[in-house]
């Protein structure tokens, strides 16, 4: 499986600013994660997650940089730090994006460090980025789908019990498209 970094669904903009003056918690107890009895709950839990994700792409505006804390909190690590510079890039630059992402499919890739990786065919088709001159920002060539694999992470954080870890572009078992 090639493994390329996709080039982002909605070039992420502007770091979100961090509360200043918050004290840690002198007696912060380690938050449980989650566990799950089958591989079947493990994928049910992360096509969740993903999904969530999305829906949470879909809803962020540009101009509005609370709508980026759904996105975030989905997210965790290096990919969250990635997102959070995009977003914030992108609202710097007063861009504007057009249209909704729909997961057309997911399949399962992996077990990986007990957790699984999914396979994805999101369709972006409809999607337009444009600047603040209105210039589309998406390559004339871009493909009516991105196929990726994502891995999570497990979280106590979320309703579901993962968090993204990664999206990296892969090539999938299953064909995309309509």
């Amino acid at each position: 499986m090639g493994v390329q970094r996709p080039v982002p669904i909605l070039v992420v903009a502007a770091l979100a600013a961090l509360l200043a003056g918050c004290a840690a918690d002198p007696v912060a107890q380690p938050t449980p994660t989650p566990s799950f009895r089958s591989e079947a709950e493990a994928f049910a839990a992360a096509e969740a997650t993903y999904r969530a994700y999305v829906d949470a792409l879909n809803q962020v505006d540009l101009a509005d940089p609370e709508t980026f804390e759904a996105v975030y909190a989905w997210t965790t690590g290096d990919f969250n730090a990635a997102e959070r510079e995009s977003l914030s890039e992108m609202h710097a630059n007063a861009w504007k994006v057009v249209g909704l992402s729909e997961v057309a499919n997911l399949e399962f890739i992996e077990m990986r460090d007990g957790h699984p990786v999914l396979g994805s065919c999101l369709k972006v088709s409809s999607i337009e980025l444009v600047d603040a001159s209105g210039n589309s920002q998406v390559a004339t060539d871009r493909p009516d789908y991105q196929q990726t694999a994502i891995e999570f992470s497990p979280s106590a954080s979320t309703p579901t019990g993962y968090t993204i870890l990664d999206i990296v572009g892969a090539e999938l078992k299953e064909p995309c498209g309509d």
